[in-house]
């Protein structure tokens, strides 16, 4: 590690579904953040670690996207992702191109006029739009916060994101890494896989059922023998019973789209064969329960 070593805690904040977790995912390398078309797909804060020998150590903090709390699991998300900018030393607010600064936005920029860190406005989905209207958005957002600077990327296909890590370096303190070179996320296995769970769940599903569901992973456990084998059996938590037929689907067609192609991307992270067994089951109202949201990881001391 240089002389010139940085290393800091960055946090990423926004409305929902402008590409959070994208944009955390491709600088990372590897897919950690749940990521959907669907909004308010992140529930927890999420910490992940990009690390340059060379240059420097960034701690990603990945927030649930600011909106209105409709229950329990809302307030949590919410509470997640405002706590979250009190503790680091730099924060990136990421926006779409749009000409419109909406009620969300000046809501975000209200709750970062209490933050004490620097912000950098991150203009992300420039490949949707063209220079004109990235130009225009500039224009429309930079009297809503002190700016130090703006980086405009597209976090799907990677471009200015090698800008964005320099800018976000130039302004980290001098000093050393938090975390080993390996390491990349705080989560665990049965964590991840439960959100990549969750993330096939959303992709298949449709309306309401996908934001009343939960993943708990029952059994997770590597197969003794030569070749890598892991059993993993897990249920799928629903509010009603027909969100659970709706799961199920026509002669299990549902359950089976949503298996297979879990399975396919948990054998990727595991680099292993997988034997994936998935239960629904119906636990009514459980976004408004302190007791089942705790079984589901979602406590308030971690926060």
């Amino acid at each position: 590690m240089s002389d010139n070593f940085k290393s800091g805690f960055v946090t990423i904040v926004g409305r929902p579904n402008v590409g959070k977790s994208t944009l955390m995912n491709h600088i990372i390398g590897q897919k950690i953040a749940i990521t959907s078309n669907k909004p308010q797909t992140t529930r927890n804060r999420i910490q992940t670690v990009y690390t340059d020998s060379e240059v420097g150590q960034i701690v990603f903090l990945d927030t649930p996207g600011m909106h209105q709390a409709k229950n329990k699991l809302g307030e949590y998300m919410m509470t997640a992702a405002k706590s979250t900018i009190n503790d680091v030393d730099l924060i990136l607010w990421l926006i779409e191109p749009d000409t419109k600064v909406g009620a969300g936005d000046k809501k975000i920029a209200e709750l970062l006029a209490t933050a004490e860190a620097p912000v950098i406005l991150v203009i992300n989905k420039i490949d949707m739009a063209d220079g004109a209207k990235v130009g225009e958005t500039i224009q429309a957002f930079k009297d809503l916060c002190d700016f130090i600077e703006v980086v405009p990327v597209s976090a799907l296909h990677g471009e200015g994101c090698d800008d964005l890590l320099s800018t976000i370096f130039k302004h980290l303190p001098e000093g050393p890494a938090f975390y080993d070179e390996e390491t990349v996320t705080n989560q665990t296995l049965r964590e991840i896989t439960a959100e990549i769970i969750r993330e096939k769940s959303l992709h298949a599903l449709n309306d309401e059922v996908p934001h009343g569901i939960a993943i708990a992973i029952d059994t997770m456990k590597e197969r003794p023998g030569k070749k890598p084998m892991w059993d993993i059996e897990a249920t799928i938590i629903c509010e009603k019973n027909s969100h659970k037929g709706i799961i199920i689907g026509k002669g299990g067609a549902m359950i089976k789209k949503i298996g297979t192609n879990s399975r396919y991307e948990i054998e990727k992270l595991l680099d292993a064969k997988v034997n994936l067994k998935l239960f629904v089951k119906v636990k009514k109202d459980w976004r408004d329960s302190d007791y089942e949201l705790k079984n589901f990881g979602y406590k308030k001391e971690d926060i």
